[in-house]
């Protein structure tokens, strides 16, 4: 062996009780489990001492808006000290392959607050293939931090075949966007990805939808919508998302698929009850949270769908002119707008988290309504201006959630974990640095909502199969040795909302394809993340 781990508790991904072995390691996978009193001991080149730690499959982040930081910092220590060994990305219907020169540069400035500008990346790439492969050869060629599998951004493709235009798609608009989907997918993307509260994808009606879900299920992937609604409509957005993956024959995975806002206080045990009827009806669906209240997006994403059409300077040039902005205000403040799902905006709950621009932050870290009245002003003033004054690149925290929801989604089966975590902007949500110690600390430890080999379930083999990647997310030999130490004990997330770039605790080592990422609690020079490309079917 390359490697071997003795007298490990054992928790291998399957949910059933954790056991006591040796676990060898050889050229990259999982080659022998050596269960206690079995025998004679595995030997190695190394001997790791685990003894008191817990060994799982690494985790795996099924939410994950690393897209650009891959590619810009090769630590991404934000994600491989919580254990995480694989990240979909490509989420929400934005990212940035497929492009063309022109969409390239509307993406860019629209999911700035997201990955920033991409003023220091090297856009060499304009398909997904192309991107993948980017990412493949990583720093130096060596490589990236953790791997990393791609959904074809729905958005991006309309952007494309469509431009930003508020009308269904024509037929050989239509035809283009399959095309783009099938190329995507046949290039090594696992699935589709919409943003259905951001322009332009929200455009989509649910017929163009069901067309693309059908190329997707053709090629064994599934579809990860950012559904219509989460607030106001929040029931009917999963209904409809859960009909059209039906109807397309599409495997179904709802991303963040929270129950916030006033409306939906206590209303989790509907959801969940939606979706077992789906699955009770041969529906192949699944979902992943975070485990926290806040939401966190962009302050651009709250504007009404309306006003992104066009793109981010047509944007820009409604919230000059009075008149429109005043629409926009009123759509906001009385009516509801769609890209704040159907919900007036509390001005109280919508906190700054970063900006663009570094003459504005000391904006970061309070709400609109809290700078409004040092400025005394209306909030809807002191928006428009950020808006305005940062090229909509502002981020937010959206303090809208419910710990009880939290608590009741995480317990179903289908559930797997996603930070749903931005890495960008001053004062980022604390989920990019800590969902999962989270999860193993407060939610398993503390409060006992998830035992502990239920929770390593919905964090690695889970997720694995949703990605339908059959070696991966347990540990058995001739798997990926893709795994994490931690101690039970201790584990716990470090980020919280005023510090919320703190590394966790609890989590010495994590090791990808057999070679250590974490050592001793300390991130390593070692670059083994590559991309996982969908598996062909047939």
């Amino acid at each position: 062996m390359d490697l071997v781990i003795r007298d490990a508790r054992v928790i291998d991904g399957t949910g059933r009780p954790s056991y006591r072995a040796d676990i060898g390691l050889k050229d990259g996978r999982i080659a022998g489990i050596h269960r206690e009193g079995e025998g004679r001991r595995p030997t190695a080149r190394r001997t790791l001492d685990a003894q008191g730690l817990a060994l799982a499959p690494g985790f795996i982040d099924m939410h994950a808006h690393s897209d650009l930081a891959l590619l810009r910092d090769p630590a991404h220590t934000a994600k491989a000290a919580q254990g995480v060994t694989l990240e979909v990305i490509g989420q929400d219907g934005l990212s940035y392959a497929p492009v063309d020169d022109r969409t390239l540069a509307e993406v860019r400035a629209q999911i700035t607050g997201w990955n920033g500008d991409g003023s220091d990346i090297d856009f060499t790439w304009r398909t997904v293939g192309g991107y993948l492969d980017r990412l493949d050869h990583g720093f130096a060629g060596e490589g990236i931090a953790v791997n990393a599998a791609y959904l074809v951004p729905q958005g991006t493709v309309r952007m494309l075949a469509v431009g930003w235009e508020d009308r269904p798609a024509t037929a050989t608009e239509l035809d283009r966007m399959k095309r783009l989907v099938a190329e995507g997918l046949e290039q090594g993307a696992v699935g589709l990805s919409s943003g259905l509260t951001y322009t332009p994808g929200m455009y989509a009606d649910d017929a163009e939808l069901t067309e693309l879900c059908r190329v997707v299920a053709a090629y064994g992937g599934y579809y990860c919508p950012h559904h219509r609604s989460y607030g106001a409509g929040a029931l009917r957005a999963y209904a409809e998302m859960i009909e059209l993956s039906r109807t397309a024959g599409c495997a179904l995975h709802l991303a963040h698929a929270v129950m916030n806002f006033g409306v939906n206080e206590g209303r989790a045990p509907e959801l969940l009850a939606l979706l077992d009827a789906a699955l009770a009806g041969g529906a192949d669906v699944s979902l992943d949270t975070y485990p926290y209240t806040p939401g966190s997006t962009t302050l651009a994403a709250l504007l009404p769908g309306w006003a992104g059409e066009g793109g981010p300077e047509a944007v820009l040039a409604r919230l000059r002119d009075d008149a429109t902005a005043a629409r926009i205000r009123y759509a906001l403040e009385v009516t509801g707008s769609d890209g704040c799902h159907g919900v007036t905006v509390d001005w109280e709950s919508v906190e700054i988290s970063g900006v663009a621009d570094p003459a504005l932050a000391p904006y970061v870290g309070r709400t609109i309504a809290q700078t409004a009245r040092e400025h005394d002003e209306e909030p809807w003033t002191t928006a428009r201006r950020l808006l305005l004054e940062d090229q909509l690149g502002s981020t937010v925290l959206q303090h809208v959630g419910h710990e009880e929801n939290v608590r009741t989604i995480m317990r179903h089966p289908a559930h797997t974990g996603g930070s749903d975590g931005i890495l960008h902007g001053a004062k980022p949500h604390p989920r990019a640095y800590g969902t999962f110690p989270h999860y193993l600390g407060r939610y398993v430890r503390g409060l006992g909502v998830l035992s502990l080999e239920e929770c390593v379930a919905h964090l690695t083999s889970r997720p694995a199969a949703r990605l339908r990647l059959p070696d991966r997310g347990l540990i058995r030999v001739g798997h990926h040795a893709d795994v994490v130490l931690f101690d039970p004990e201790t584990i716990a997330a470090g980020a919280t909302f005023e510090a919320p770039r703190t590394l966790p605790t609890g989590i010495p080592y994590v090791l990808i394809a057999g070679r250590f990422v974490m050592e001793d609690g300390r991130r390593t020079d070692v670059l083994a993340g590559r991309t996982v490309r969908r598996t062909p079917t047939g």
